[in-house]
């Protein structure tokens, strides 16, 4: 038998999500089964099951966008797995479980020897962070200034450790000044407030140097900070709305300063990627986690018994990283 998180109507995740479980069939043809080990509790987790994700749910559906594992078993066609590999799912969601089994091309497989805490929670906020600063300023100069609202966020602080990494400098925004000390350690350059004080002291940090990238991950009054941080012909990439705000554009942004105005769905990519594409960035960014230089912040691991503690752990404001599952 093999337990598993589902939900049969969205909600509240605490009184929705029950612990099932089910029998396991042997995979077939090209099928996988994984057994899942870790499982982050991503904020979009929580809101696919409330019915409030870009991608409405089914009930009943098992969550959980991401996870790490180890495949058990291959069908009798299966050429690029074999048992005892660690991966990764590629799927939107289904994590939340002990086993796993989809195709074999629905894995990415990791070295052997990699952190599964932390290869669990590499799909999403890495991976976000790494488009964010790739794919489309593709020709800053080291030492060039790039900023961010919601620094000490998941993707945040990958973001952080990315721009280190790639030889740019950030300009990080944030509510409470108790996290500067925190991001600094974390190799950001400066650490500001989200007000029109911390907007201005940005601009003299900066002085003349153009900022031609900035990322907005809240909307509302944050968004137009990074709009009006941005020099002319900047780019703002927008992945998320933590406040629930509308992004209002400023006229004067698009006539008099030219910016450019982009979305991200990290799932979107996922969707449309090649093997290749993917690989040439799941496999710098296993590197720079074996090495140490890219690491997600920890709240605490839970088991999945119990379940309930984690999810009301993951809905509160002030942890100090991820809330992780505990399969085994």
């Amino acid at each position: 038998m093999s337990q598993f998180l589902q939900f049969d109507r969205t909600g509240n995740p605490a009184e929705v999500l029950q612990l099932q479980e089910r029998e396991l069939a042997p995979p077939e043809g090209h099928e996988v089964r994984v057994r899942m080990r870790y499982a982050p509790v991503n904020p979009a987790d929580l809101n696919f099951i409330e019915g409030t994700y870009g991608r409405p749910a089914h009930p009943p559906c098992i969550p959980g966008h991401e996870g790490c594992g180890e495949v058990e078993a291959v069908g009798s066609a299966v050429t690029s797995l074999e048992k005892g590999d660690v991966v990764i799912p590629l799927v939107g969601t289904g994590c939340w479980t002990q086993h796993l089994t989809q195709p074999e091309h629905h894995f990415a497989k990791l070295p052997p020897q990699i952190d599964q805490v932390q290869a669990s929670m590499l799909r999403i906020n890495p991976v976000t962070a790494w488009a964010l600063l790739k794919h489309y300023q593709t020709d800053l100069p080291k030492g060039a200034w790039v900023a961010q609202n919601a620094a000490n966020s998941g993707v945040g602080r990958a973001f952080i450790q990315l721009a280190k990494h790639f030889g740019l400098r950030t300009l990080n925004f944030v509510r409470r000044e108790e996290l500067f000390d925190e991001l600094k350690t974390l190799g950001a350059d400066a650490v500001l407030l989200d007000t029109d004080e911390g907007v201005a002291e940005a601009k003299k940090i900066v002085g003349d140097e153009p900022v031609m990238l900035a990322t907005n991950a809240v909307g509302g009054d944050s968004a137009i900070h990074m709009m009006d941080l941005l020099s002319p012909e900047g780019i703002l990439v927008t992945y998320g709305a933590m406040s629930r705000r509308s992004l209002k554009v400023p006229n004067k942004f698009l006539i008099f300063k030219n910016l450019q105005l982009h979305g991200l769905w990290i799932t979107k990519w996922f969707e449309k990627a090649s093997s290749e594409e993917l690989y040439e960035v799941l496999n710098p960014l296993t590197a720079l986690i074996q090495t140490g230089d890219l690491v997600t912040a920890i709240d605490e691991i839970v088991p999945l018994a119990d379940f309930n503690k984690a999810i009301k752990r993951a809905q509160e404001g002030s942890r100090g990283g991820k809330v992780i599952l505990d399969l085994a």
